[in-house]
């Protein structure tokens, strides 16, 4: 039997000024059942942002907030820009960010689905993204927040490294990142040779700081719009 279709995968990113940050918080569970309703769509999260540095509430960014779904074909990703959920945002936001990308790989749990499917290997000399997810095992969770900081900091000075913004489905608990990166090579570079991140990931087996996690790369297919006032890919 073939691997499934891992389908098409879209990112936003909408910016909100400070005004309307409590209508933007209401959406994120209003909007659910509109999500729900939409054709072809295989997985949403919608998620809010933060700068990934530490993983606690001190990061969070209350004017940016993002919806990642995944999608039977382009057709469906292409309807939810004309449907009631990306009009929701948009009646409150400033600034707006979109991803269209594709699964390279991935392996692990999102809330217990496997959101990207089974990619098969090709080859994609393109900007890639990573998505990283994960629950924490909360009676863990201090010894993860003390180990997260001097690899967000590397993250952010790494070679080939476009944009990288935190995100989770609650503040606490539940985190991840995305970021996007010049090639498939600058990504490798950052997860496998960079002491950092290494001694960050054989901490994580060894201690067992996940209860649930997730891992994708993905192609970079298309972007637009604006992130803080710039193109990540331009």
């Amino acid at each position: 039997m073939p691997p499934p279709d891992p389908g098409i995968v879209t990112l936003h990113l909408w910016g909100v000024p400070g005004r309307a940050v409590p209508r933007a918080a209401l959406r994120m569970a209003s909007l659910r059942p509109a999500l729900a309703r939409t054709p072809g769509l295989r997985f949403a999260k919608l998620l809010g942002t933060g700068d990934g540095r530490t993983f606690t509430v001190r990061d969070a960014d209350p004017r940016r907030w993002g919806l990642l779904a995944v999608w039977d074909d382009a057709a469906a990703a292409d309807a939810l820009d004309d449907s009631p959920v990306a009009a929701s945002w948009r009646r409150i936001a400033d600034e707006e960010w979109s991803a269209r990308l594709r699964p390279l790989a991935a392996r692990g749990l999102w809330s217990g689905r496997e959101p990207f499917g089974s990619p098969r290997p090709q080859r994609w000399d393109g900007p890639v993204a990573a998505v990283t997810r994960a629950r924490l095992v909360l009676r863990r969770a201090a010894r993860f927040w003390s180990a997260v900081p001097p690899v967000s900091a590397d993250l952010h000075r790494s070679p080939g490294l476009r944009m990288a913004v935190g995100i989770g489905e609650a503040p606490l608990g539940l985190q991840g990142t995305f970021s996007v990166w010049d090639s498939g090579a600058a990504l490798n570079a950052f997860a496998y040779d960079r002491p950092e991140h290494a001694a960050v990931v054989a901490r994580t087996a060894r201690e067992g700081w996940y209860a649930e996690e997730l891992f994708a790369r993905l192609a970079v297919l298309s972007s637009r719009g604006t992130v803080d006032g710039t193109d990540p890919l331009g």
